[in-house]
């Protein structure tokens, strides 16, 4: 039996994936930041809105937000311009 993944709250940011807020036109001030960062141990951090609240009563039967996890979406863009920083592997 394999061990569940669990977030490494130790991990550090590392480098940013794709381009900053502000040169994608996603922030006008400092508190909307969608963004997206690689962890020191290769994790993935998603800067978003937590829209877990909205989508609850409309998930796929095969997909689970455990207890501590939230559903957070970021503006395609952000998630596009991300994509050459990306592993193949």
């Amino acid at each position: 039996m394999s061990i569940p993944w669990r977030a490494d709250p130790t991990a550090s940011l590392s480098r940013r994936l794709g381009d900053t807020p502000a040169a994608l036109g996603h922030t006008g001030n400092d508190d909307e930041c969608p963004d997206i960062w690689e962890l020191d141990n290769g994790d993935i951090v998603v800067v978003g809105q937590d829209l877990t609240g909205a989508y609850a009563s409309r998930l796929p039967a095969d997909l689970k937000i455990a207890e501590g996890e939230s559903l957070v979406v970021i503006p395609r863009s952000t998630f596009v311009s991300a994509k050459a920083d990306l592993p193949d592997d």
